[in-house]
């Protein structure tokens, strides 16, 4: 009998806790998002999105699973 691990889909998108380039600020994203995201304190662009996975552009601190 498989093991339960194998029957369950794992997902494929995640958070990410993203570290603002310009003022260091730290915040959570998606990583697949569809929208512009921003930096809540300076509006510093954090991730474009590309029609899968964004394109981060801040520096990834951990991964959110």
């Amino acid at each position: 009998m498989p093991r339960r691990k194998d029957v369950l889909p794992q997902p494929r998108s995640r958070f990410l806790e993203v570290k603002c380039p310009k003022c260091g600020n730290v915040q959570v994203i998606f990583d697949r998002a569809a929208t512009i995201v921003k930096c809540r304190i300076c509006y510093e662009q954090l991730a474009q999105p590309r029609g899968g996975k964004a394109r981060i552009l801040g520096e990834i601190v951990r991964v959110l699973s």
